[in-house]
């Protein structure tokens, strides 16, 4: 595979090798329509002369506020070979939050999805004096003077040729979520993001017949970089997904062959799968349990036995064959990344027949910096350092990064920059691990890590997403910072609770139904189980349950699906400090953890 220096680069090559190809999958009234590269490349030429018309530069920044669509890559790749900057903003952020980006970064135009966007943006124009031109892809725009539509861009008949970008210059300002603060922008070089696509084309074999159904947002570093421009680069193709919960029914219609996923998302497919087998009979549950350790003994490479090859093949046949097929039949490997999968998940869905390469990176780092890879794979870990990029732990166990991917700094952020950066250039990434044989273990992030008053430790995300694995629980968090001790919001499943309340005779409803003690007796079992190899100071030891989920509606998610948790505790931080009330009042809050864990340095 050739070594790519610019985004433009891989445009050219792109087009130029697979004319022909499908490249985006689109459903239109029930049926899957595809554009092909060279149709997408003539789109790219038109609306790369659109933008050049309305002013457009190298060094100028555009801004957009879209899901996922064939516009969206249009738009990224037009301003690409402009050399200028794309500024990716997502449709569920709040207007305030296009405000502060757009100003922050000066944009120079703002795309809108939809003439709803273009209105809440009009809001705030005369605030944001830098932007000179809106354009809204919503083909119901007749568009107005400073208002300009994608259709009569397109249209315009002009031509521009690419320029060729430097390696150096800015192709994406990408703003982090901003879950402590206002969103930072990260400014990503043409060489960042191509040195990225080259390492992962290195050491993982992706070819012109693979197939990925796209529902992680290319706003996000992770699904831009390695499915969108990963992808294009060889010529294979996207689905793109109609709505989160049509995942199922998308992966059964357009068959991919891999799959980028955060551990939300195989989460809950897991829980789906489990779900379904635990109502099968109890022999073909033992079936599955024996199938899937066969299946982890054959990848560490132990001896298995007749009875067990037996015993997989049979599993195989007649239950994970119909899981796979439920997923397209063709899907052959599973892309994690985000944050750390569970290991029950990944060896479940490894058992499955579906192999996880889980992997680690940051917005700041292109974001792939270690990834597991074809023979080169350890579960639970991260894996190894990508091809160009090198690892090292300091002695606070802050994971720091070295190489080409790593970023220019962040927009405007002089102070900060001064902070994440080594004097060697190294990258501080904020989150702590440790290396074994060149595998990268995350053991947690610094920021979220607290202490209890006996002087643990704790480190929650890995908490949370263990207790998420209970069909019950929707989301969680935990809380103990300066406490006796663990407790955590639980937001429920309701139908799950619903259908669990009336055939185990609950007949209460509505609020009264989370406080009902036969529920919140269930719940315990569910912590305690999901829960069960914490050490005591990490486990849980009272709940409030709630039925609001975290959204990034309601401010407590951020765009990429990660836990606000000072917007958590704003909301809910009174219900949590009760149930330490409560404890007091019941003489248990002097009670003494059942087991020990080392400490981890002080950040």
């Amino acid at each position: 595979m050739a070594k790519f220096n610019t985004l433009v680069d891989i445009f050219h090559q792109a087009i130029a090798t697979y004319p022909e190809n499908e490249l985006f999958g689109t459903k239109k009234n029930g049926v899957w329509e595809w554009t092909h590269y060279l149709e997408f490349g003539k789109m790219v030429d038109q609306f790369r002369a659109g933008l050049a018309g309305l002013g457009i530069e190298r060094g100028d920044r555009v801004a957009i506020v879209a899901n996922n669509r064939v516009e969206w890559a249009v738009a990224a790749y037009g301003c690409f070979g402009l050399g200028a900057a794309f500024v990716p903003m997502y449709e569920a952020q709040l207007s305030k939050d296009w405000e502060f980006i757009a100003k922050d970064c000066e944009a120079k135009a703002l795309i809108c999805a939809t003439d709803a966007i273009v209105e809440k943006s009009k809001e705030f124009l005369e605030r944001v004096p830098s932007i000179k031109a809106i354009v809204s892809l919503d083909p119901k725009t007749k568009g107005d003077g400073k208002v300009h539509t994608y259709a009569a861009l397109l249209g315009t008949g002009k031509k521009v040729a690419t320029i060729k970008p430097a390696v150096k210059d800015t192709a994406c300002l990408i703003y982090t979520s901003g879950t402590t603060g206002s969103p930072k922008g990260v400014i990503l070089s043409h060489g960042n993001i191509a040195s990225n696509v080259s390492a992962v084309h290195d050491v993982f074999p992706m070819t012109a017949m693979d197939r990925s159904l796209s529902f992680l947002p290319w706003a996000h570093s992770f699904g831009q970089t390695c499915e969108l421009h990963c992808l294009f680069s060889v010529g294979a193709s996207m689905a793109l997904c109609e709505a989160v919960d049509k995942i199922i029914e998308n992966l059964g219609e357009t068959k991919p062959t891999l799959l980028f996923s955060v551990p939300r998302i195989f989460n809950k497919l897991y829980a789906g799968v489990q779900k379904q087998i635990s109502e099968k009979p109890g022999f073909v549950q033992n079936l599955v349990k024996s199938a899937i350790k066969t299946r982890g003994k054959m990848r560490d490479g132990q001896e298995v036995s007749l009875g067990e090859s037996l015993t997989l093949a049979l599993t195989d046949r007649v239950v994970f064959a119909k899981v796979r097929q439920r997923f397209g039949g063709r899907l052959k490997y599973a892309f994690s990344g985000g944050a750390a999968i569970s290991r029950e998940v990944a060896e479940f869905i490894d058992g499955l027949g579906i192999t996880v390469y889980e992997g680690y990176g940051l917005t700041e780092t292109s974001p792939i910096t270690t990834a597991n890879w074809p023979g080169s794979r350890r579960i639970g870990s991260v894996g190894r350092a990508i091809p160009g990029v090198r690892v090292e732990i300091a002695s606070d166990s802050e994971i720091i990064v070295y190489g080409p991917n790593v970023m220019q700094g962040y927009h405007n952020r002089e102070e900060e920059n001064a902070a994440v950066f080594t004097k060697d250039g190294g990258f501080r990434t904020g989150d702590m691990g440790r290396l074994d044989d060149g595998f990268v273990f995350i053991t947690g992030r610094i920021k979220e890590q607290y202490k209890l008053e006996n002087g643990k430790y704790v480190v929650p995300t890995p908490l949370e997403e263990q207790y998420k694995l209970s069909p019950f629980v929707l989301n969680l968090m935990v809380y103990g910072d300066n406490k006796p001790f663990n407790v955590a919001l639980v937001v429920v499943d309701n139908k799950q609770v619903a259908k669990w309340a009336a055939e185990n005779g609950v007949t209460a409803s509505g609020d009264k139904l989370l406080s009902d003690p036969k529920v919140r007796a269930h719940f315990k079992t569910e912590l305690d189980h999901y829960g069960e190899k914490f050490k005591g100071f990490e486990e849980v030891r009272d709940f409030a349950l709630i039925d609001e989920d975290f959204t990034t509606e309601n401010g407590m998610l951020t765009p990429s699906l990660k836990v606000k948790r000072r917007a958590v505790l704003e909301k809910w931080g009174e219900a949590l400090n009760a149930l330490y009330t409560k404890k007091k009042d019941k003489g248990e809050a002097k009670a003494e953890p059942k087991g020990d864990k080392p400490k981890p340095a002080e950040a």
